[in-house]
């Protein structure tokens, strides 16, 4: 295999040439939260607003229609990214986020009865978890727990006992974003699909840096974000099975969405676009399209490969650490590892390593229920992109003996 060429990477981002307040180099480890942006992105943008840029779908002149040409590029190349069986399928968002709330409110809102249950599990983001919790408030169903092994890992177990025939949904994460843990996505789609039970997968911390293939996993809907894949804020994707996206009501309302409409009766577009009224992010579309042929140019196994070692050296060298403790063992780990350090506050350690240009992320990491379960406040963690190198994890833990030794 061809390895990933790192330090020719790094030149693709300007941001990485960039010195911090302090005059340090920067080594930008927040992976997780969101990516830095290469060049290609930047300029894909840039060339969208100075060469053909307007509404898509609203004129036959030739920025117009060059404009929604490059609109439906970028869906195309999402599906092709993902593996969907058709571009379709693929409905743009403002993020995975927002992809959760839609599925919530017009896929489940509207068959949600008393007495049913919807299945999450301790490891989700808040943004996987109050959606449900909130539908499931307003009509008196259950919101079900998978609870985690001592690994981090889910329990299946559990997880198959909570399933039922009152069952209305499985909202599970690929990856969890503060321990690290890949989940076994295809297996548990089985099971709750031996049940009849839709599963949407909130695959946000995966797209980015492993290979993605949504018919495989066969889940039902698949949520993510461009910016933690390298591409523009604001732009995401909900990915959902054509027939789903066909028998769910329109997830908002407003121009564009229509095929015929009178005062008192409309009639809807087909999918997607009979999910996406209003004026679209073309920005973030052409900016996500190029994020993706810069991933794919590159290899999404390289990366893997990539973040994947740094990730391993990583856990080697805070587990050998004095005072360093590791959150979570799991079978798998994505590129994302959450840690303590004995007498520092997550916060006071973040502060000690942004002094010398070292971003990491401190706190909760919008999972504070598994902050409870795990009876800390918080955490520090580190997650890796694909530019990131071995001599940035070093000088981590140069920083992180002088926590100890301060804190200590």
């Amino acid at each position: 295999m061809v390895h990933l060429n790192v330090n020719k990477v790094r030149k693709d981002f300007p941001m990485l040439a960039t010195a911090t307040p302090q005059g340090k180099s920067l080594a930008y480890l927040d992976n997780a939260a969101s990516t830095q942006k290469p060049r290609a992105v930047l300029e894909a943008i840039e060339g969208l607003y100075t060469g053909y840029y307007s509404n898509v779908g609203r004129g036959s002149y030739w920025p117009a229609t060059r404009a929604s040409q490059a609109f439906e590029y970028a869906r195309e190349r999402l599906a092709g990214f993902i593996h969907a069986a058709s571009a379709k399928e693929v409905v743009f968002t403002a993020g995975a986020t927002d992809g959760i709330n839609k599925v919530m409110q017009s896929f489940l809102r509207p068959k949600l009865q008393p007495g049913d249950n919807v299945v999450i599990s301790e490891q989700e983001h808040h943004a996987n978890l109050i959606p449900w919790q909130q539908a499931c408030r307003a009509v008196g169903a259950e919101l079900r727990v998978v609870r985690l092994l001592s690994t981090g890992d889910l329990d299946q177990e559990h997880y198959d006992s909570l399933l039922d025939d009152r069952t209305a949904l499985v909202a599970l994460t690929a990856v969890s974003n503060t321990l690290g843990v890949v989940n076994p996505v295809k297996e548990m789609v089985t099971a709750a699909h031996q049940h009849g039970i839709r599963v949407l997968i909130d695959a946000a911390q995966h797209v980015g840096h492993s290979p993605t293939d949504v018919q495989a996993w066969d889940a039902d809907f698949v949520v993510f974000s461009g910016h933690k894949m390298y591409g523009p804020t604001g732009i995401g994707v909900l990915y959902g099975k054509a027939e789903l996206l066909r028998e769910t009501p329109p997830m908002a309302f407003g121009g564009g969405a229509i095929r015929d409409v009178g005062f008192q009766e409309t009639l809807f577009a087909d999918i997607p676009h009979k999910h996406e009224p209003g004026t679209p992010n073309l920005e973030g579309a052409v900016g996500l399209a190029a994020a993706i042929e810069y991933l794919q140019g590159l290899g999404m196994r390289q990366i893997h490969e990539h973040t994947e070692h740094l990730t391993q050296y990583a856990v080697m060298r805070i587990e050998g650490q004095e005072g360093a403790s590791i959150l979570g063992n799991p079978k798998l780990r994505a590129p994302v590892v959450s840690f303590t350090v004995e007498g520092a506050h997550p916060h006071d350690i973040a502060g000690f390593l942004a002094e010398e240009g070292i971003a990491i992320r401190a706190g909760h990491h919008c999972t504070q229920p598994l902050m409870d379960q795990l009876g800390v406040p918080g955490t520090a963690r580190v997650s890796f992109g694909m530019y990131n190198v071995k001599e940035e994890i070093d000088l981590l833990m140069d920083v992180l003996k002088e926590v100890h030794a301060f804190f200590a």
